[in-house]
């Protein structure tokens, strides 16, 4: 397997990672909150050996090598970098691979500009954070707040495999370390004084102040009309709770796939494979795959 080719998107704005032949059908891919292009070091080169395509993992504004934002961010931000890369690699519509977060960015873009989207291929993530209406006042509360407070400096460590750990034990899932070694690794830069310190921009840990409410990410959700597939950790984020399941309820024509492995499962040496198989499989059995790999 061949490494990933470094890429410079919407004016240098974005930083990209790139794996298989520019000339093959591309997908887009979409990593989670705090991680960057690296949550796709594993899984994209075995796609890419099964398919033949290439995937192009951007690294949201303010994640990995890509520039901050002037202000605070909003999921809705996202959704701007997705089509501004989109539109730098010359897709109309496009197959969104995405993970957590870019799962809820790609389900809203789904929603709102189908036209654009060829297929969701969705890593333990299901549209996006909702706030009910009745808390909609204390939501806005955490977010002024937050943006008022002076920003904490960026953390620094000694060396990266104390990055490594601290990511371990305090990121905001949980991940073992060789699933978090390449999202630390992209995210690291050297100082003079022998020292790594984050790259992330500081102001993605303040609060949001405006959520959609819950109805409003299920009638996204409910929208969306193209093939779709959802790969869920048995130990992942969804689940079997009551959100999780009225969310894959009212996606017409979603199919799930549950495979032993956690949050980062994409990420995870021991289910990676697994992870892989499952979405070349699905793909394969997409109507129109056949004329279009007899029409490569």
């Amino acid at each position: 397997m061949t490494g990933p080719c470094e890429l410079r998107l919407a004016d240098g704005r974005l930083a990209a990672l790139a794996w298989g032949e520019p000339g093959a059908p591309t997908w887009l891919a979409l990593h989670g909150w705090l991680d960057n292009a690296a949550s796709f070091s594993r899984l994209a080169p075995r796609l890419v050996e099964r398919l033949g395509i290439r995937v192009v993992a951007i690294d949201f504004s303010g994640h990995g090598h890509s520039a901050p934002l002037p202000g605070d961010y909003a999921i809705w931000d996202y959704c701007h970098d997705l089509l501004d890369a989109a539109e730098a690699l010359g897709l109309t519509r496009v197959t969104l691979l995405a993970h957590s977060m870019g799962a809820g960015v790609a389900c809203l873009i789904a929603a709102a500009l189908p036209e654009r989207v060829e297929a969701l291929l969705l890593l333990d993530g299901l549209g996006t954070l909702t706030t009910p209406a009745e808390q909609a006042p204390a939501q806005l509360r955490r977010g002024l707040m937050g943006h008022r407070r002076p920003l904490s400096p960026t953390p620094r460590y000694p060396d990266s495999e104390s990055a490594v750990a601290a990511r371990v034990a305090g990121g905001a899932t949980p991940i073992g370390a060789e699933a978090a070694r390449p999202l630390v690794a992209r995210n690291l830069e050297a100082r003079d004084d022998g020292h790594v310190q984050l790259r992330t921009d500081g102001r993605l840990l303040r609060p949001s102040p405006v959520r959609f409410c819950p109805e409003q990410g299920l009638a996204m959700l409910a929208a969306i009309r193209c093939p779709a597939l959802l790969v869920e950790g048995t130990t992942g984020i969804l689940g079997e709770g009551e959100r999780a399941r009225l969310a894959r309820g009212v996606m017409p024509g979603l199919q799930r796939r549950v495979l032993d492995g956690g949050h980062h499962l994409h990420l995870e040496p021991e289910a990676v494979e697994a992870v892989a198989e499952v979405i070349a499989d699905w793909h394969r059995m997409m109507p129109g795959q056949d004329d279009q790999e007899e029409g490569r």
